[in-house]
């Protein structure tokens, strides 16, 4: 079949770049990053809205298969350093390049909330996807429980666009998830 619409995109830059915003630099990860992995998701709040944990072995591998899902070009994942420390995750996952959009997701260390990162973070790797990338939408979601999301999406231009009824379960039960999106164009 021949398609009738060109792709947005045909691919990732060889290499995921290093990006700053302000003080804050956004890495692709790193084997050395694992015992931070470890303190991360076993932060009971990056728990509840992740659902995942892990040990010392699976954060090695988590941290390793990043630039494998960078090379498939179905995965952006950055590790936000301030002053040489670890201090977060941001995310640009289900990449679709044919429609030039992605997901973003992103969490914050315990000692590093309420400092105005994550929306630092999240505006820099959108101002990256479309700037550089040349995206066209970049939807992001979360629990409408998940207030810190809520605002973190309202921060950075990401207009809510609707709510996906009891589509997400949690340890806690089945959670209605606030769709957001941004377009390259706002």
């Amino acid at each position: 079949m021949h398609p009738l619409v060109p792709p947005v995109l045909t691919g990732l830059p060889p290499e995921q770049p290093v990006l700053t915003a302000g003080e804050l630099l956004l890495r692709p990860w790193q084997v050395a990053d694992a015992a931070t992995l470890v303190a991360a998701y076993a932060d009971p709040v990056v728990q509840h809205w992740h659902g995942e944990c892990l040990d010392e072995t699976e954060a090695k591998a988590y941290a390793d298969e990043w630039a494998a899902h960078w090379q498939a070009g179905r995965r952006a994942g950055f590790a936000l350093v301030r002053r040489g420390e670890v201090v977060g995750r941001c995310t640009l996952s289900d990449i679709d390049l044919e429609q030039g959009s992605a997901g973003v997701t992103y969490w914050v260390l315990t000692s590093a909330r309420g400092q105005g990162l994550a929306p630092q973070a999240v505006e820099r790797l959108a101002a990256w996807a479309y700037d550089d990338l040349g995206m066209h939408r970049l939807t992001l979601m979360h629990s409408t429980a998940n207030d810190a999301s809520c605002r973190v999406a309202t921060k950075t231009g990401f207009v809510l666009e609707g709510t996906a009824r009891s589509s997400l379960l949690h340890d806690d039960g089945w959670h209605d998830m606030h769709l957001h999106a941004r377009l390259a164009e706002t």
